[in-house]
């Protein structure tokens, strides 16, 4: 527990046998439920977990459904689980243990109800992360603040807590399930005018491999922002007529 708070760690993996056991490895004592999600690996992903020294709750997913519906389903598990606040981390080791606190406290202070790492923002961003990774992430983030006209400066960074009121309000199977999940959720986040606060977190780059090829980039993500953005539109058309429908001059004596 962390300041009276359950806390559990969702962790999606596919695919992952050679980084998974360093990932679990580094989650902070204070997490009560590490929940493991295998999104049908190939590998021994499984079995790494089944065989790790701390108590992680696994679930696997028969057929591969995407790492954004591996995060649904293990997000439901923690709200059944009685989590208080539900962190989403990589299994891949690519998100630093030590900026788990720091991403918990605006929701533990009650400041916000969701929050996500923002990698640029940290000092040294450039040198960390691979030339390619920053100028994309710049660029869709560019992208996502356009689409849902909110500040946010590190859209595609999946290191993210929340607070339970954030698990029952979003609606998990309608989220995009694929890559893109983190454009989609922060335009389902901004649709049910929850609070969202970016925390500056370390990038971490290493033995890791991206899932993430070309097509996602061309054609899957701006298709997701683009969505974000008529669903953002058809929302303002749809309170501007109810408001007319309601306006004095609409109203009968």
């Amino acid at each position: 527990m962390l300041a009276g708070r359950r806390i559990a760690v969702v962790m999606p993996a596919y695919n992952e046998a050679k980084l998974i056991a360093g990932a679990l490895d580094g989650i902070p004592s204070f997490v009560d439920h590490i929940i493991v999600v295998d999104d049908a690996s190939l590998d021994a992903t499984s079995m790494i977990v089944r065989a790790f020294p701390r108590q992680i709750d696994l679930t696997e997913h028969a057929v591969n459904q995407g790492v954004g519906a591996a995060i649904a389903t293990g997000c439901r598990r923690a709200l059944w689980l009685g989590a208080d606040l539900t962190a989403v981390m990589a299994a891949d080791g690519q998100m630093d243990p030590m900026d788990l606190p720091a991403l918990l406290a605006p929701l533990i202070a009650g400041e916000a109800d969701y929050t996500h790492g923002n990698r640029l923002g940290w000092p040294a961003a450039r040198e960390a992360m691979p030339l390619h990774r920053w100028f994309g992430n710049h660029f869709f983030s560019l992208m996502t603040r356009y689409a849902l006209g909110v500040e946010v400066q590190d859209s595609q960074c999946g290191y993210a807590a929340m607070n339970r009121r954030t698990q029952q309000v979003l609606d998990w199977d309608g989220l995009w399930k694929g890559y893109g999940y983190p454009n989609d959720l922060l335009s389902a986040l901004s649709l049910c005018g929850l609070r969202v606060r970016e925390v500056s977190v370390r990038p971490v780059y290493g033995a890791e491999e991206s899932g993430i090829r070309l097509r996602h980039v061309l054609f899957i993500i701006p298709f997701v922002i683009a969505r974000a953005w008529i669903r953002r539109h058809t929302r303002r058309r749809e309170l501007a007529l109810r408001s007319r429908a309601v306006a004095p001059d609409n109203l009968s004596d």
